[in-house]
């Protein structure tokens, strides 16, 4: 039964960390007034460039924007594929 409780309220502070980080992203583009079609564009865009240069997979790259203080900030994680050598 501790357990079940225990399950219970880290799924209760999940779901409000959820909900923090959220409202975290809805405010960050508010203020820099960028539409998630804009930050697509842009993250495609970035993802052609860098694609010339070394080889990664699209469908695992995260780019975000956070807030730093009163600074934001865009957050890329773009994993590198390792590359085969002739």
């Amino acid at each position: 039964m501790d357990g079940f409780l225990e399950r219970l309220m880290r799924k209760k502070q999940n779901s409000a960390n959820a909900a923090k980080e959220r409202l975290k992203l809805v405010l960050i583009h508010d203020r820099t007034d960028i539409t998630p079609g804009q930050m697509e564009n842009m993250k495609n865009e970035l993802l052609q460039v860098i694609s010339k240069y070394v080889n990664i997979d699209p469908k695992t790259v995260k780019i975000d924007m956070a807030q730093d203080g009163r600074e934001q900030r865009l957050v890329a994680d773009i994993p590198i594929a390792a590359s085969s050598r002739k």
